[in-house]
């Protein structure tokens, strides 16, 4: 069980962020230098965290086609490796500043709109890559009211 377990953890945080690299670096980053002198200043962001999503999402799918019976386990595992990673250049996460960001906005009020943009920023991208690994379970039979077994009539 124990090898099982560090099985499914080394091979989901390594295809993970090897998905995550390719798609950002080969994807993402191409599609916003093309799109931002149309999209303008104002919507970069907003554009950079969609496709944050999206290549999250496509790694949780990733990650939980590698492991089909335990998928969300994978992207949670994963998930805890992002969490702690900081990278700017490849994504926006960094749980341990919003942390600080927490506790600094018990000291300032001013410091809680901050607070509550970043918490659903990574509330997004986080269930971004659930939802990803969720989707890639596979799919079940549709229950019928015929059994498998019957004869059609000729």
């Amino acid at each position: 069980m124990l090898r099982r377990l560090l099985v499914i953890a080394l091979g989901s945080i390594l295809v993970g962020w090897a998905t995550l690299f390719a798609l950002t670096y080969l994807v993402e980053r191409p599609v916003l230098i093309w799109t931002a002198p149309v999209l303008g200043a104002h919507w970069v962001a907003t554009a950079k965290l969609s496709l944050d999503c999206m290549a999250l999402a496509a790694t949780g799918w990733v990650i939980g086609r590698l492991h089909r019976d335990t998928p969300v386990v994978g992207a949670l595992l994963f998930a805890a490796t992002l969490a702690f990673c900081n990278i700017d250049s490849l994504l926006d996460v960094n749980v341990l500043a919003l942390i600080r960001l927490a506790a600094d906005a018990l000291h300032d009020t001013r410091l809680l709109g901050p607070l509550a943009t970043t918490a659903v920023q990574y509330s997004f991208l986080f269930g971004s890559l659930m939802v990803g690994a969720l989707l890639s379970r596979p799919s079940t039979a549709p229950l019928s009211i015929f059994r498998e077994n019957m004869r059609r009539p000729v």
